[in-house]
């Protein structure tokens, strides 16, 4: 028994190493999924063999070697979706930024447009009040001062008319 699963662990061995070398020379997928596939076998099967996967490793990370342009590595295409991913993510914060400038921009303009906002010019209003407030207090300043002025005349007019008619 134990020698009839060492012959399937062989056989399984060999059916890994020809769909790797068939994978190396077509330039096929060579993950650890895609190989068990092809040799029909169950990816735990490579885990537990650690010189397979470390040959499965090896050549998805060496270049082609016929020569000709070399083929990308797994690294080079994990940088390559790490870049991109970070990419995406700046792309889609800039893009809610921008959303998020336009609903304010299109909400300011709706509410001035319907009248029920304060105007656009609130700032000139206020300074324009505060003038008219300050105007007025000089205003009242001088209306109390002639008040004191007419009722001290008034009191001299009295004295006045008092001292002619004693005499």
């Amino acid at each position: 028994m134990t020698e009839g699963r060492t012959a399937d662990s062989a056989r399984r061995r060999e059916r890994v190493l020809k769909a790797l070398d068939t994978a190396v020379r077509t330039g096929g997928d060579i993950t650890v999924s895609g190989l068990a596939r092809a040799a029909r076998v169950d990816r735990t099967f490579l885990y537990r063999h650690r010189d397979l996967l470390e040959r499965v490793h090896a050549a998805a990370t060496a270049p082609a070697g016929d020569g000709a342009v070399a083929a990308v590595s797994r690294a080079s295409l994990q940088t390559d979706l790490a870049n991109a991913l970070e990419r995406n993510s700046r792309l889609a914060a800039r893009l809610r930024q921008l959303e998020k400038r336009l609903s304010t921009e299109l909400g300011e303009r709706v509410w001035a447009a319907s009248g029920l906002g304060a105007p656009t010019d609130i700032d000139n209003l206020q300074r324009r009040i505060t003038l008219l407030e300050q105007e007025l207090e000089d205003t009242r300043g001088e209306l109390e001062e002639r008040k004191q002025e007419l009722t001290a005349a008034r009191a001299a007019n009295r004295e006045l008319t008092r001292a002619l008619n004693q005499s």
